[in-house]
């Protein structure tokens, strides 16, 4: 009778656990470099150091912004980053920034300021379960691909901290109903149907005679938030929400030349079957995050 191979010989534990490219960790790293810095930031505020916690939200938002393309860069997509960064996102975007104004000023409103900070926690986890399960919908139209639904968790996150970058300038504080206020607005921003620029149409190349002009201008950047951070969160959240219209009316504008472009192609001759001007298939490399599970 044949005996079964001992699961504690070495050849088998060889096979069975298959050794890991670097590659495929240093995404992971950045994403838990985040995971670090939003908890730290609720830390901080509890402290009472705010500036430090609004300084670690944006430094995890900065890593949530490379580590998709880190991943894509050097290949180092997996399922296990995919769902990592999900539940990163929910801590830093989410969860965070939610705890952050209810310790700054939230608490003011007792039970009241506690539901507006668990009603903005809630709305980013449901836009994060949102994204992953409607990434891969068949039934989307391909220009789709240059909106997100709804504002993205990292810019919900900078953009509802606003009441606490003006008290940092100068400005008055706003009352704590204000700002509670503020607060589920930007929720149901979040958490809402409204198609928002993703970014992905700007491209991911640059002509040869614009390289230095980009350089210039990104370090320019650099300079300025690290000088005058709070003047620069205040302006960018303010134009970035004031330019959510203009997202929704280019989006009508697409449906309107689909639409166009579908009753033009049903009216011409010959025609056998559904018909579009656009590509009906967007390359994978141009997704923001690694492929997620099924």
């Amino acid at each position: 009778m044949d005996m079964l191979p001992d699961p504690r010989t070495p050849d088998l534990r060889r096979r069975r656990f298959r050794q890991i490219p670097i590659r495929m960790l240093v995404p992971n790293v950045i994403t838990l470099l985040a995971i670090c810095a939003g908890l730290t930031a609720i830390r901080l505020s509890i402290e009472g150091r705010n500036e430090l916690a609004l300084a670690a939200i944006v430094f995890a938002a900065v890593l949530d912004g490379i580590d998709g393309r880190v991943a894509r860069m050097i290949k180092g997509q997996s399922r296990f980053g995919a769902e990592l960064d999900s539940l990163a996102d929910f801590v830093n975007f989410g969860v965070a920034p939610a705890l952050i104004l209810y310790f700054w000023q939230l608490h003011d409103l007792n039970n009241v300021g506690w539901i507006a900070a668990m009603i903005f926690a809630i709305s980013g986890g449901l836009r994060l379960a949102r994204f992953n399960a409607t990434m891969d919908d068949p039934n989307k139209p391909p220009f789709a691909a240059n909106y997100f639904t709804g504002v993205p968790a990292p810019l919900g996150a900078i953009c509802v901290l606003l009441p606490m970058y003006l008290v940092l300038i100068g400005a008055p504080q706003l009352p704590a109903p204000i700002t509670a206020l503020f607060t589920l607005s930007i929720a149901f921003l979040m958490v809402s149907r409204l198609p928002v620029f993703s970014g992905k149409m700007i491209g991911g190349k640059i002509a040869p005679d614009m390289v230095l002009p980009v350089v210039v201008l990104v370090v320019l950047f650099i300079a300025v938030l690290i000088s005058y951070p709070w003047h620069l969160l205040t302006g960018g959240s303010l134009v970035y929400l004031f330019s959510l219209p203009i997202g929704w009316a280019s989006y009508r504008e697409h449906e309107r030349r689909a639409r166009v472009a579908a009753a033009a192609s049903e009216a011409a001759p010959g025609y056998t079957g559904a018909a579009s001007n656009f590509p009906t298939t967007v390359d994978a490399t141009e997704d923001e995050r690694p492929p997620r599970l099924n």
